[in-house]
């Protein structure tokens, strides 16, 4: 892969711990986590359902809190940010993609691309489109513009999720699931596109339960019960931390 070890550390989880309570007590969803990724990395988290690895990534972004720990982000401890101060860090900072890609129905597809940017208040509706358009292009969907989301197959669908994910130029990209619902041919796609997000600098984190992506990544980590571990399976594991 063409990752340099040698670049900046861009995200920083240590010694995160997530405790849930629950009727039956407290349900321990990460367990003192540490965790880095740099500049230009592509990193798959793997695990079965309830290993903690959607947890960890609500944890980088900010979309929950650590019961303990320290998260960093592009060089902010999250951690201290108040929800609206988050909000505002999120949008400039930060790209989501999903599992179900969550476009706005009644929105045109190019609509959906240029609501980031109207809700981090960047450039005029004309400048928008025309970066929501060359977004877009740059996933291959550009002919799919004006044409509402359901009209799209599931892979132009995802395509559009990750323009985007790109529309405020975030320096991070997390992704949860993102090839879940796809066929083969378009999974491949899907992560190809990553794959060269990643080879233009950014960071991205993608949790998922396929194992066999080890040709798309820089870098396989697996969860299990909350830990994480150094290794491309859930066989032989060796834990990285606690």
């Amino acid at each position: 892969m063409m990752f340099n070890n040698n670049h900046e550390v861009r995200i920083q989880v240590r010694g995160v711990r997530k405790v849930y309570d629950t009727v039956a007590g407290g349900y321990v969803a990460l367990d003192q986590v540490d965790f880095d990724a740099a500049t230009g990395e592509f990193v798959a988290i793997v695990g079965r359902s309830g290993s903690g690895k959607s947890t960890l990534l609500n944890m980088i972004s900010g979309i929950d809190r650590p019961t303990s720990g320290s998260v960093v982000v592009n060089g902010e401890s999250i951690g201290d940010l108040t929800e609206s101060k988050l909000a505002r860090w999120r949008c400039r900072n930060l790209g989501l993609v999903f599992q179900f890609q969550q476009l706005l129905p009644t929105l045109t597809v190019a609509e959906n691309v240029m609501l980031p940017m109207d809700f981090a208040k960047r450039g005029r509706g004309r400048d928008n489109r025309v970066r929501a358009l060359e977004l877009l292009d740059l996933v291959d969907v550009s002919d799919q513009s004006d044409k509402l989301p359901a009209s799209l197959s599931g892979g132009q669908q995802q395509r559009a999720a990750i323009a985007r994910a790109l529309a405020n130029d975030p320096p991070v990209i997390v992704a949860d699931e993102p090839t879940g619902n796809l066929d083969s041919h378009t999974a491949d796609e899907t992560l190809e596109t990553l794959r060269r997000l990643a080879g233009d600098g950014k960071t991205v984190v993608m949790v998922t339960h396929e194992h066999d992506v080890s040709r798309w990544v820089d870098r396989v980590v697996t969860m299990s019960d909350g830990r994480l571990f150094d290794a491309a399976s859930l066989g032989a594991l060796d834990p990285v931390n606690g």
